[in-house]
């Protein structure tokens, strides 16, 4: 049952209050849980990286920039909601884009411009490294970063004393604590699921190959402390709330837990923790995470990473870097076109008219076909996107075909990559889809459950993405009763009551899928053919 507008305030001066902030691709979102876990204000600030030096980055100055507007949007909505200030947290997590390079010399200072997950620059270091491994390192892991850096000689590499990923950055700055959550240190490092640490022998085998290249340092020593979902992961200090909230209202003090990656808090903001179950997370990229029952068979597919869920257990991820950019690009066309045209329309409504006419259209999209790749896509084989869009000459070239191929595009590379996973003999009783391309009902949805050959539920909460199932993990941290599991904790106190709707793949468009899949495949050679032709 929904609080009172009363109930909250007392929330809110009490202290009795959650806070997630998560820094996406796009945006950086905050979102404030109530005691009952139930988003009460929300804070946002958009951004986007940029390419420079021939790395996607997000500068220093940027990172922080969005810390402090977010959080100012948050404290606006809270006072014109509730007529308070937001002058006390009960816990505050902090989340981000997983993978990725920041290295910082012993005084803290950051070595060179953060170099993101969605840089393809690593292809020597992580196919080395899995050699090395016997075990898939994906080039967006960190650990790909540092060691590309070690083989091409860069400056920096004796002067690293830590290195860490974007949410641990950020936590570290709030904290002065250099740790990271188990499910975020899998993006940097193998882990090994029973110690609940990084994989030891991996470690040395590490150590022994950087050594032999003349470096002194021990990658052990240079990593986060690996965390599990409900430790305290430090406390905010006097710098950290003022890093926040610079006008000095906010109350140093609050406990933060683990800072964790966008694939654990999508995991947690879908209750998809528990064995066979799994969730997709769809933004500028595009994510699965099954979380296994048996280990795979083979550990060196390179369509599936292997992480972890906040507590450590095995998760087979696939990861592209590709889903919404292509779509959002289109939808800008369009209204563009309307200004042209003096019909200005809401650029939500166009989201809404364009989801909704896919239904209608053929169910392998009548022949059009398109490759959504705005940047570099691993599990296709591609390294420098070049989107494009190819239809047949007898293709139904409507507007309901056009939309409809865009949202099935946004799930090829995902779909393709999962076709590894059934060979795999991998079981999903449940799939969790989050992320704004499952704002417009049933309609990303329906073509993902088509796509993914499973049923597909979107909860309330979707919307709200990860910055939510980081409040959430701040509360369980603050909260969680004597040996309460992460997994009771969400089933009894967050989703007991939340309302899905749940879409099984309908059998005419899955099999309209294939066919649609089929030909994503065989037009993914044309940009394999542009890009030899065009980088």
């Amino acid at each position: 049952m929904s609080k009172t507008k009363e109930q909250i305030v007392a929330d809110i001066e009490a202290g009795r209050t959650s806070l997630g902030i998560e820094y996406g691709s796009t945006r950086v979102k905050a979102v404030l849980d109530d005691a009952d876990n139930e988003p009460i204000a929300i804070g946002t600030f958009d951004w986007e990286n940029s390419l420079v030096d021939g790395y996607w980055t997000y500068s220093e100055d940027e990172i922080f920039e969005g810390l402090k507007t977010c959080y100012a949007s948050l404290k606006a909505d809270v006072e014109a909601k509730y007529g308070v200030t937001l002058k006390k947290l009960g816990a505050l997590g902090i989340s981000a884009m997983m993978h990725g390079y920041l290295p910082f010399d012993a005084d803290g200072k950051l070595l060179v411009p953060f170099r993101t997950w969605r840089n393809t620059t690593t292809t020597e270091a992580a196919h080395e490294l899995s050699r090395l491994f016997a075990f898939h390192t994906p080039e967006r892991w960190s650990v790909s970063h540092i060691y590309q850096a070690v083989l091409n000689g860069e400056e920096h590499v004796p002067n690293i004393d830590f290195f860490t990923t974007l949410a641990g950055f950020v936590h570290w700055r709030l904290t002065g604590e250099k740790v990271l959550s188990i499910g975020d240190a899998s993006g940097m490092f193998p882990i090994d699921s029973v110690t609940l640490d990084y994989d030891a022998a991996k470690i040395a085998q590490f150590d022994e190959l950087v050594a032999s290249k003349g470096v002194e340092w021990k990658i052990e020593d240079l990593l986060p402390r690996v965390l599990v979902a409900g430790d305290v992961a430090g406390h905010l200090t006097e710098e950290g709330a003022r890093l926040l909230d610079p006008s000095g209202d906010l109350e140093a003090g609050c406990p933060l837990c683990p800072p964790e990656g966008d694939a654990g808090t999508g995991m947690i903001a879908t209750n998809s923790i528990a064995q066979r179950t799994g969730n997709v997370s769809a933004g500028t990229s595009v994510f699965s995470m099954i979380v296994l029952e048996h280990a795979l068979k083979d550990a060196t597919a390179e369509e599936i990473d292997l992480v972890t869920t906040p507590v450590g257990d095995p998760v087979a991820m696939v990861h592209c870097n590709n889903c919404t950019s292509d779509i959002n690009d289109w939808v800008n066309l369009l209204a563009d076109f309307a200004d042209t045209m003096g019909v200005p329309v809401n650029k939500g409504d166009i989201y809404t008219k364009l989801f909704n006419a896919a239904l209608t259209g053929d169910k392998d999209a009548g022949g059009l076909v398109s490759i959504p790749f705005i940047s570099g896509e691993t599990v296709m084989g591609v390294q420098t996107g070049f989107p494009m869009v190819v239809r047949k000459q007898n293709a139904n070239f409507s507007i309901a075909n056009f939309m409809r191929m865009n949202i099935m595009a946004a799930f090829g590379a995902l779909a393709a990559g999962n076709e590894a996973l059934r060979a795999e003999d991998v079981k999903i009783d449940k799939l969790y889809g989050h992320g704004g391309i499952f704002k417009t009902p049933k309609v990303a949805q329906s073509l993902l459950a088509a796509a993914l050959e499973a049923p597909v539920t979107v909860m309330a909460t979707a919307g709200e993405g990860g910055a939510w199932g980081q409040a959430v993990a701040a509360s369980y941290m603050a909260t969680k009763e004597e040996g309460e599991s992460l997994a009771d904790f969400l089933d009894n106190k967050v989703f007991a009551d939340m309302e899905g709707t749940t879409v099984e793949p309908d059998e005419a468009d899955v099999e309209g899928y294939r066919a649609f899949l089929d030909a994503f495949k065989k037009v993914n050679e044309a940009e394999k053919a542009a890009e030899a032709q065009l980088v």
